[in-house]
């Protein structure tokens, strides 16, 4: 059977390949999604959203996180006008990779206010130990009071807390005990349940051993055990570690009040969508980038339209992947790339000159699937914006 041809648009451009030849590309047919939720959810749906960086500021880009506020806060705004939520001041906002705690406490203040004036819009924030260099951790009881502080300083904001994993607790943290007795103090604090994140290595190899211990199998009995000892105080768990049958596992294990949040940015369709025993919700980074096709897929899941979701969450997987290709940790540079085609922000820069951690060969793939996947809001500018990237780094149109 002959596959079904793809439609394509007038658009063309010269794309760089594999082979170091240079191919004429010819973009499908546009996509249009909606600009704002249609219908109703019925999954919890986070984006991890990215900041976008301020190019004109006189900074060191490698020291000094420069911020465009009014951008930032508009995506954000893009975000919730989608009926999702926004997951604040994570790894997606290049946490530890260019933002660091005095900048991203001042993103979360503008993000739960900007929030707040829109009636609550739904925004979960990083709190984790990051302000507290790994080489000065030298006890347990360290870590507790670097998240005690970041806890006091989100809810003295007026927000809701996403745990973040501790590099300094993987470098301190030996078994089970010490683990629960960071989750047990911190956790009995907290003003209202949080989201725990479990974020793998893959994404930032400081957090090898999380749970302590580097066995999977152990690492989540110790991790269910905790979580469901502390189940009032949890409104869910984030797992990140690109296995999904690993999540499963989790999420069949869990206290029936606490939510599971994919991470999982290579299987969110199939997890989002459940099976028979459950479902995930979602918090994903991939989120920022799919936005709109994200809102309209899952509102077409909650409408029963259960082949409609696939419909549109299926391409995005392919591209996806591509973005989260190892080293994983680099993906953000693919979510910002995205935006910057999309016309979310006028220029490809990124805090801490991030920009330059993919090749021109795996951005022109990039773009390639987003194509695929109907996912270019406005090809004519993806185009146009796609050509001068490729011309500075030497392919000529």
């Amino acid at each position: 059977m002959n596959k079904p041809v793809l439609p394509v648009s007038s658009l063309s451009l010269r794309l760089p390949t594999a082979d170091r030849s240079i191919e004429t590309y010819r973009l499908a047919a546009s996509r249009t999604f909606p600009a704002k939720l249609q219908g109703t959810l019925n999954r919890v749906a986070f984006s991890a959203a990215h900041v976008v960086a301020d190019p004109l500021a006189e900074c060191d880009p490698w020291l000094t996180a420069a911020v465009d506020w009014d951008r930032t806060i508009a995506f954000r705004e893009h975000v919730w006008d989608l009926g999702l939520g926004v997951a604040e001041a994570m790894d997606t906002a290049q946490r530890g990779m260019g933002l660091d705690w005095p900048t991203s406490l001042e993103l979360i203040q503008r993000s739960v206010k900007a929030a707040k004036a829109r009636g609550n819009a739904l925004v979960f924030s990083g709190a984790g130990t990051d302000h507290l260099a790994v080489e000065d951790a030298k006890t347990i009881d360290d870590v507790i009071r670097a998240y005690e502080e970041q806890i006091a300083a989100v809810e003295k904001a007026g927000g809701r807390i996403i745990l973040m994993a501790s590099r300094a607790l993987a470098k301190l943290g030996r078994n089970a005990d010490d683990y629960a007795k960071v989750y047990n103090r911190v956790l009995s604090q907290v003003r209202e349940p949080v989201i725990i994140h479990w974020l793998g290595d893959m994404f930032d190899p400081a957090l090898a051993n999380y749970w302590g211990t580097s066995s999977l199998d152990t690492a989540m009995d110790i991790a269910v055990g905790i979580i469901n000892a502390n189940a009032t105080k949890v409104d869910g768990v984030k797992v990140s570690l690109l296995d999904k049958q690993r999540e499963i596992d989790v999420r069949r294990r869990l206290d029936k009040n606490v939510k599971m949040y994919t991470g999982d940015d290579f299987n969110y369709a199939e997890l989002i969508a459940g099976d028979d025993a459950g479902f995930s919700h979602a918090l994903l980074g991939i989120f920022d980038a799919i936005a709109p096709a994200a809102s309209y897929a899952l509102s077409r899941l909650a409408a029963g339209d259960a082949a409609g979701f696939h419909d549109v969450l299926g391409p995005t997987v392919p591209l996806s992947r591509h973005i989260f290709t190892a080293p994983t940790r680099f993906y953000k540079t693919g979510i910002v790339f995205m935006a910057w085609l999309n016309g979310h922000q006028d220029h490809f820069t990124m805090v801490g000159g991030q920009e330059s951690t993919r090749s021109t060969l795996h951005l022109a793939e990039l773009f390639r699937l987003a194509d695929k996947a109907g996912l270019l809001a406005n090809p004519e500018l993806a185009t146009r914006r796609m050509k001068t990237l490729l011309s500075t780094r030497g392919v000529e149109s």
